[in-house]
């Protein structure tokens, strides 16, 4: 689950604004500094001359488009229109492929889109409002949350572009991971605060597992043994074995300006460390996931409103969307804990995928 940066943009404006009006008008996240306008503040140095290679690709729910971003040139590319309001974005591990979730249409719509020609293909009709969506390791089927009381999962075969029978789950399901080895999906259940695993072989769905309130972001470490579930209204991350399907004790990341901090979540590639999206303040958390204990919440410069994150699989850098009017896309040096310069993306930035 996440929030829409439309609704964000509300929020924000309610909450910062009148308490805040001389900062948040002074403040500039991503002009040029060729073009800043005098009395904007000095931009964080961009990161260090050796950049991640490969691309990001960047949901702009409000323009309905996915924009490329090279991030070895830190330079954002065409954007390609998708159909109807981009909701969330997935890659195909053999990377030349993305799929994208809408939720504007009845029913709703995923896109995939051909990553070496920039263009979008026919929509797939998956469910009633598709939201996360997941792929599994051999590249067959994609897995889509439908955001609405009666739950589900619909899987959708990515070789013929058929959607199959929806799997019931938890009230407003808004997250999905797929273990490593292919066999289990995991379902962070909004408004069940549950997790429930879903055998892939069988489509059937097994006993929920209790979280946190409002679980909203959930990720595996890359040896499939831990998930990691952000609590949006709990402000905390809890563990679950996944041999056992216990929960653990819940980590605490703080607490934002209006109470709700835990939106999105990613591992680095060698499993030691988790980022946390913290929604109200702005920053982002990482976790030691060998001791369980967070470390000093990292601040982003596009500010309250940083909405989702990925890494690079070289795990060296971690990109963090974010901001309204423009949108940016802020990369963290994972090595210094130091934000770079944000890098625009129009009006909105929302979901982001990194291709393998």
């Amino acid at each position: 689950m996440r929030i829409s940066l439309k609704l964000a943009a509300a929020i924000l404006a309610a909450v910062l604004v009148p308490a805040c009006a001389s900062t948040t008008m002074t403040k500039t996240t991503s002009v040029p500094s060729s073009t800043a306008p005098s009395g904007a503040r000095t931009k964080t140095p961009a990161l260090a001359a050796t950049r991640p290679k490969g691309t990001a690709y960047v949901i702009s729910d409000n323009l309905e488009t996915v924009t490329p971003i090279d991030l070895a040139a830190g330079r954002p590319g065409n954007p390609i229109r998708v159909v109807g309001d981009p909701v969330e974005i997935a890659i195909t591990p053999d990377g030349t492929t993305a799929y994208v979730t809408s939720d504007t249409e009845d029913p709703g719509t995923v896109t995939p889109i051909d990553l070496a020609a920039g263009r979008r293909g026919t929509p797939i009709y998956a469910g009633g409002t598709p939201d996360a969506i997941a792929i599994t390791p051999d590249g067959t089927t994609a897995y889509v949350t439908n955001f609405e009381a009666s739950g589900t999962v619909t899987p959708i075969d990515l070789v013929t572009a058929t959607a199959g029978t929806p799997i019931p789950v938890g009230k407003f399901p808004g997250a999905i991971a797929i273990a490593p080895n292919g066999k289990t999906a995991y379902v962070a259940n909004a408004y069940s605060n549950s997790v429930t695993p879903i055998n892939l072989a069988t489509a059937t769905a097994g006993t929920p597992i209790p979280v946190g309130q409002k679980p909203g972001a959930i990720v595996i470490t890359p040896n499939g043994k831990t998930a990691y579930v952000a609590n949006y209204k709990s402000n905390s991350v809890t563990p679950i074995n996944l041999a056992t399907g216990q929960p653990g004790t819940p980590i605490p990341v703080g607490i934002g300006i209006y109470g709700d901090t835990s939106e999105a979540m990613a591992i680095t590639p060698d499993g030691k460390t988790a980022y946390v999206i913290n929604f109200g303040t702005g920053a982002v958390t990482p976790i030691d996931l060998a001791t369980g204990q967070p470390g000093t919440p990292i601040p982003v410069e596009n500010g309250p409103g940083v909405n989702a994150m990925a890494i690079t699989p070289d795990g060296t850098t971690a990109y963090v969307t974010g901001g309204v009017y423009p949108g940016t896309v802020t990369p963290i040096d994972l090595a210094t804990g130091k934000p770079g310069t944000p890098i625009p993306v129009g009006k909105f930035a929302d979901a982001i995928a990194i291709s393998p």
